[in-house]
């Protein structure tokens, strides 16, 4: 069967430290298209003269907008939130579209900046993103639908909230950066363009326990459940049903604003 994609992408991503600050917490796996209906995912590594060296966000954005620059159409998927709940829309009166929100966000949580943390960003040591929170108990409709907690739900256990805070300014980077070449669903589209890679937000805990994890840490084998599942799906045609879930008319328009993980 002709694949829809040449190559699948999962990322376990990691909120802690500045964008410099390697962590053992952000992993990626990487996987191609194949004769056979499983194509084993390979861990990729920041530099192959140092296989111990973690990554950092800023390398992981910069070698991103480096492969999806170029060469196969791919699919990816990433750990933490694209979008907020429609409360923090309504609440800070956003009404422009999602690459509004993205540099919205941005202005207030310079989380791309060097030295800059999350942290410091929620005590008000950096930027004015103290002043611009949401709230733990907004949640939006994917969330609702699912387990995943809340994207401003910090400090307990399984939290996007932290991840998400650090990795919004980067996807904005990519954006600006590859344009058209790269579709964010589903903000930018129920439907993935035929010529685009496509980003989805992902959910290990949806697949991570269908694969045995051998060897690998919690992250890596997040990261490598990503990818295969996207890489068989894509195989056996059952990729494109998933970016087009059963919702309402309704549902799909707040969806559109707030983000939905793939999957759900």
């Amino acid at each position: 069967m002709q694949t829809a994609f040449q190559r699948y992408i999962g990322i376990d991503y990691s909120g802690a430290g500045t964008p410099e600050t390697r962590l053992p917490g952000l992993r990626v796996f990487m996987s191609e298209s194949a004769p056979e209906p499983i194509c084993e995912p390979q861990e990729i590594r920041p530099d192959p003269n140092h296989p111990k060296h973690n990554w950092t966000r800023s390398e992981l954005a910069h070698w991103l907008i480096s492969i999806l620059s170029e060469g196969p159409r791919t699919f990816l998927g990433i750990d933490h939130g694209l979008s907020f709940p429609m409360e923090y829309f309504n609440q800070y009166q956003l009404t422009g579209d999602w690459i509004s929100f993205l540099k919205d966000f941005n202005s207030h949580w310079p989380t791309d900046k060097a030295g800059t943390s999350v942290e410091d960003i929620r005590r008000g040591i950096i930027g004015s993103g103290k002043n611009r929170q949401g709230d733990s108990k907004w949640r939006r409709l994917c969330e609702k639908r699912s387990s995943a907690k809340s994207v401003f739900h910090f400090d307990v256990p399984g939290s996007v909230a932290k991840s998400t805070h650090a990795g919004l300014p980067w996807i904005l980077k990519l954006k600006q950066l590859l344009g058209d070449r790269l579709h964010c669903w589903p903000m930018e589209g129920w439907d993935a363009t035929e010529s685009a890679h496509t980003l989805v937000e992902g959910y290990p805990s949806l697949v991570s326990k269908n694969y045995p994890k051998e060897n690998r840490t919690p992250d890596q084998h997040d990261a490598y459940a990503l990818s295969r599942w996207f890489q068989e799906l894509d195989a056996n045609g059952k990729l494109h049903p998933l970016l087009r879930p059963d919702l309402t008319r309704e549902d799909l328009n707040t969806a559109s604003n707030e983000g939905w993980i793939f999957g759900i």
